[in-house]
C-alpha cells in the first residue's frame, strides 16, 4: 500500500472509476452496492466520496448523509435521528462513521436505499478502527469507567464481515486504491435469483378494482392486498365486527405499497382512511401509493399542498394524522393504517385496538432500531383483543432484488436475524442439566454461532433489544454475560471461561453504584450519571443520598428460550448469578465509595422493568423485593415500571430495607392518585413484593405473626372499624383505611383471596368509583362491591385491631 497519489488527490479516478462499476452492477441486478471509504486524512476521504457519488450518478436530492457534519450538498441526518429515514428510500445512503458509529442509525438507514443504489461508509482505517475510540463509545461507558475502556469488538466484528464480501468494495483514501473487492464487485449476477417474480392473476372473488391488484409488483404483495381487502369495509360505516390485520416483513418487502394500495380502494369507494406512523415521512409511502391508485381508478379530486391527505371523488379520503391524534380519534375512520407499527410505544398501539378496523404494517427484523415490542408485547394485547386477526407475511423483496448482497451484510453484521438455537438441541434442558456459565465476551465477538444465539435468544424475548444492545454487549466495561448452557466447548478446567454449547438461558448484567461522595452528591443535585439507572432513581427521585453508595448488580435482560420455559431454569440463572457474587460482596466494614474504581464485591442484584402481575410475581419469588412503581407510563412498554432489589451484603440489605418500607409508607398516598388508573392486579402483586423480611426485626421470627405498626389512633380505629362492621364510611377520612389496605396487602401471610385484594386497590386504595370497579371485577352492583370490600376490611381489622376495635365490632353483633 502506498502514502497516496504523488499529486496528493484522493484517487478520484480509481474511486470513480469504482463507484461508477459498482452502481452500474446495482442497476442491472436491482440490487444494492456498498462502497467503503477508508481512511486517515479526512479530506481525502470527503473528497472520494463526493467523487464516487458524481461518478455513480447520485444525485443531492436523492442521496442522504448520516452523520454530524456537513460534508455534502445533500439531505444531512444526525445519527440520533436516522430513524426519520424509515418507511423512505433514496438513491444513495452515506454513513458518516469516522466520528461515531451508532448501530442503531446503521440498522435505519440501510433499508432506506433503493434497488440499484449505492450505501457508503466512510470509516478510518479498518486495520486501525476496532481500536478506536469514537464517540459512540461516551455512552458505552458508564462511571467510573470512560470511553477508553470500551473495548472495539463491535467494530472489530463489523470489520470481518466487511472483508471478501460479494457486493462490498473498500477504497483506501489514503492509498488512493481499492483494496477489498469482495470478489468481482461489478459482477451483476450475484444471486440467479429475480427480484420481480410479478404479481399474477387478482383472486377471483376480490372486491377491490382490478387495477388495484395489477399495481402490486409481487406476488407477495397481490396476497397481502388480498388480505387487508378482507380487513377492509365492504362499504363505508357497513359491518361493524372488528378485524385487524398485521403485514410482517423485512424492510424493502413492499408492505408500506400494499398498505397505500389498499388504502386508496376503500378511499375510492368513499370510505375514510387515516394513516399513522412514528413521522410523517414515514408515512409517505403508504400515502404516495395511495394516491397513486385514487389516479389509476380516475378517483383522484385534490391532494392537500402539504401532502397528508388525499381525496376521492367518491368522497372518501385518506389522510396522515400523528401518532397521538389517530390514537385519540381511532373509532373515526372506516380504516385505520399503522405503519412501522414496531416503532411505536405498546401503549400507543393498545389504544389503536379502539378502531374497529386496523391494519398494523410492521418490519421483523428491527431495522427501525427501536426493539421488538410489538412482536413480544403487543401480539400479547392484539390476541386478547376482539378483532379477528388476519396474520400477512411478505418475503419478496419489492425495493430491490431477492438475494441482495448489501442486505445480507447488515443482517450478519448487526446480527438482525439471530435466531436462538433450534428447539431439538435445547427441548430436554433442565435446571439439572444445565450448567452456569460466565461468557467470556471475546469468545463471544469470536464465536459466530454462540454470539447469534445469545443475542437471538435475547432479541426474541424482549422488546426493546435492538442493535446498539449488540454493541452493549460486546464492549460496556461495566457489563457481563452470564448463562445457562446444554453443553460447554473448550472449558476443561471447568471455570465457565470457554466457550459455551447451546444458550438455554442468558443474563446481561450491568454494575451500579460504588460511588464517590462527590458523584454521589452531584446525583442527588440532579446531575445524571449514565449508566446508573437504579442509584439515579433512589438518589435523585426517592432522596437518598447515600443509594450510590453500595455496589449492585442490575439484570439488564434475561430470557430463556421459548421451548423450555417455565421450568424454572430462568431461576436457576438467577440463583447462579446469587451464588457467585454473594462470595464476593462488600465486607460489612467497607465503605463502597472509599474507591470509586473498586472492581470488588457486589452488595445487591437489581432490576427495572415494564410491570406487570407475572413479571412481579417471578422477580419476587427470586428473592427481589419492590422499591419503586414509577408514576407515569414508560413511552416503550406502555407500563408503569417496578424497580426491585435484592440485598447480598449488608449494605445491600439496608439499601434495600429502607427503600422496600418507604415504598409502603408512599403506596397509600401514591396509589390514589399518580397510580390510579394502574391494574389492580400490578399494584396488588408490587406490595406482595413489599412485605417485612422474616426473620428480621421488622418481619419477626419465622413461628410468629407479623404485627404491622398502622400508627392509627383510638378515633380512627373506630372509623376503620365502623365501615368494615357497621355503617361507617371510608369516604369520611380515607388515610387509615389505606394504611390498613397496604398492611394487608404486604402481611407475608396472605390473608385474602385475590379478588378481595383487588377491591381493596381499586375502592380503598385508588378511590376509584364503586360501579365502575363492579364492572370491572364482575360484581352485579355498586351495593355489592362496597359490601365485598368491607368484609375485606373486616379480615384486616379481626388482625391487626385492638381493643378499640373490638368494642366497635361488638357493637354490631
Amino acid at each position: 500500500m502506498t502514502d497516496g497519489n504523488a499529486d496528493g488527490s484522493s484517487g478520484a479516478d480509481d474511486v470513480a472509476d469504482l463507484a461508477r462499476d459498482l452502481r452500474a452492477a446495482a442497476r442491472r441486478s436491482n440490487q444494492r452496492r456498498l462502497l467503503v471509504v477508508a481512511g486517515d486524512d479526512g479530506d481525502r476521504v470527503d473528497r472520494a466520496a463526493r467523487e464516487a457519488l458524481v461518478a455513480a450518478d447520485c444525485p443531492p436530492a436523492e442521496t442522504t448523509l448520516v452523520g454530524d457534519r456537513d460534508l455534502l450538498d445533500c439531505e444531512r441526518v444526525s445519527p440520533d435521528r436516522a430513524g426519520r429515514l424509515l418507511g423512505t428510500t433514496g438513491t444513495a445512503v452515506v454513513v458518516d462513521a469516522r466520528d461515531r458509529l451508532v448501530p442503531n442509525a446503521l440498522g435505519s438507514v440501510v433499508g432506506a436505499v433503493d434497488g440499484g443504489g449505492l450505501l457508503l461508509l466512510l470509516t478510518p482505517p479498518l486495520e486501525a478502527w476496532p481500536d478506536l475510540t469514537d464517540g459512540f463509545d461516551e455512552s458505552l461507558a458508564a462511571p467510573p469507567f470512560d470511553a477508553a475502556e470500551v473495548t472495539g469488538r463491535f467494530r472489530r466484528r463489523l470489520v470481518d464481515t466487511l472483508r471478501g464480501r460479494p457486493g462490498v468494495a473498500v477504497f483506501d483514501a489514503d492509498a488512493g486504491l481499492a483494496v477489498e473487492t469482495g470478489g468481482d464487485v461489478r459482477d451483476s449476477t450475484l444471486t440467479d435469483e429475480s427480484g420481480d417474480s410479478g404479481a399474477g392473476e387478482p383472486p377471483a372473488d376480490g372486491r377491490f378494482p382490478e387495477a388495484v391488484y395489477a399495481a402490486a409488483r409481487t406476488s407477495d404483495q397481490r396476497d397481502a392486498v388480498a388480505a387487508l381487502e378482507r380487513v377492509a369495509p365492504a362499504a363505508p360505516g357497513s359491518d361493524p365486527a372488528p378485524r385487524a390485520a398485521v403485514v410482517e416483513a423485512d424492510r424493502g418487502r413492499g408492505k408500506s405499497s400494499a398498505a397505500g394500495l389498499a388504502a386508496g380502494a376503500v378511499a375510492a369507494a368513499g370510505g375514510e382512511v387515516v394513516v399513522t406512523a412514528p413521522g410523517r415521512a414515514n408515512a409517505r409511502e403508504v400515502l404516495d401509493r395511495a394516491g397513486g391508485t385514487l389516479d389509476a381508478l380516475d378517483a383522484r379530486e385534490c391532494a392537500d399542498s402539504d401532502g397528508v391527505a388525499v381525496r376521492s371523488t367518491g368522497g372518501g379520503s385518506v389522510r396522515y394524522r400523528s401518532p397521538g391524534v389517530a390514537e385519540a380519534t381511532a373509532t373515526e375512520p372506516d380504516l385505520l393504517v399503522v405503519d412501522e407499527a414496531a416503532a411505536l410505544p405498546v401503549r400507543r398501539l393498545a389504544a389503536t385496538l379502539a378502531a374497529p378496523r386496523v391494519v398494523y404494517a410492521t418490519t421483523v427484523h428491527g431495522y427501525e432500531g427501536t426493539g421488538r415490542g410489538f412482536a413480544v408485547r403487543f401480539r400479547d394485547r392484539l390476541e386478547e383483543a376482539d378483532h379477528a386477526v388476519t396474520e400477512v407475511r411478505m418475503d419478496e423483496p419489492v425495493r430491490h432484488a431477492a438475494g441482495d448482497p448489501v442486505e445480507r451484510w447488515a443482517f450478519d453484521a448487526l446480527l438482525l436475524d439471530a435466531r436462538p438455537p433450534v428447539e431439538p438441541a435445547v427441548v430436554d434442558a433442565t435446571p439439572g442439566s444445565v450448567r452456569y456459565r460466565r461468557l467470556d465476551r471475546d469468545a463471544l465477538g469470536e464465536d459466530r454461532t454462540l454470539l447469534r444465539e445469545t443475542f437471538g435468544l435475547l432479541a426474541r424475548a424482549h422488546y426493546r433489544t435492538e442493535p446498539d444492545d449488540l454493541a452493549r454487549l460486546l464492549d460496556a466495561p461495566n457489563v457481563t454475560v452470564r448463562a445457562l448452557v446444554t453443553d460447554s466447548v473448550g472449558d476443561s478446567d471447568g471455570d465457565g471461561d470457554g466457550a459455551a454449547g447451546h444458550v438455554v438461558s442468558v443474563a446481561l448484567l450491568a454494575r451500579e453504584g460504588g460511588l464517590s461522595t462527590e458523584r454521589r452528591a452531584a446525583m442527588y443535585e440532579g446531575e445524571r450519571v449514565r449508566g446508573h439507572m437504579v442509584p439515579d432513581v433512589l438518589t435523585s427521585q426517592l432522596r437518598d443520598p447515600e443509594a450510590g453508595a453500595p455496589v449492585g448488580l442490575r439484570v439488564l435482560r434475561i430470557a430463556t428460550h421459548h421451548a423450555v420455559r417455565s421450568r424454572g431454569l430462568g431461576s436457576r440463572l438467577l440463583g447462579g448469578v446469587r451464588e457467585e457474587v454473594a462470595g464476593d460482596a462488600t465486607d460489612p466494614g467497607e465503605t463502597a465509595a472509599s474507591d470509586e474504581r473498586r472492581r470488588g464485591g457486589v452488595d445487591y442484584l437489581s432490576v427495572g422493568f415494564g410491570a406487570t402481575p407475572r413479571l412481579l410475581s417471578f422477580w419476587s419469588a427470586n428473592g427481589f423485593r419492590t422499591v419503586h412503581l414509577s408514576l407515569s407510563r414508560n413511552e416503550r412498554s406502555g407500563e408503569h415500571s417496578a424497580v426491585m432489589l435484592d440485598g447480598l451484603a449488608e449494605a445491600g440489605r439496608a439499601l434495600a430495607d429502607r427503600h422496600v418500607r418507604w415504598f409502603r409508607e408512599r403506596a397509600a398516598s401514591a396509589a390514589s392518585a399518580p397510580l390510579s388508573t394502574v391494574d389492580p392486579d400490578v399494584v396488588r402483586t408490587a406490595l406482595h413484593a413489599a412485605g417485612p423480611t422474616v426473620g428480621t426485626d421488622e418481619g419477626g421470627p419465622p413461628d410468629r405473626e407479623w404485627v404491622p405498626d398502622l400508627d392509627l389512633d383510638e378515633r380512627e380505629w373506630r372509623l376503620v372499624a365502623g365501615a368494615a362492621y357497621g355503617p361507617g364510611l371510608y369516604q369520611v377520612r380515607p388515610a387509615p383505611f389505606r394504611r390498613l389496605a397496604v398492611a394487608g396487602l404486604v402481611d407475608p401471610a396472605r390473608l385474602l383471596e385475590a379478588d378481595p385484594e383487588r377491591l381493596l386497590v381499586a375502592v380503598v386504595l385508588q378511590g376509584r368509583p364503586a360501579d365502575a370497579v363492579a364492572d370491572r371485577l364482575g360484581h352485579h352492583s355498586a351495593g355489592e362491591c362496597l359490601r365485598a370490600t368491607g368484609e375485606a376490611l373486616a379480615t384486616l381489622v379481626d388482625r391487626y385491631g385492638g381493643p378499640t376495635a373490638e368494642r366497635e365490632r361488638k357493637r354490631y353483633d
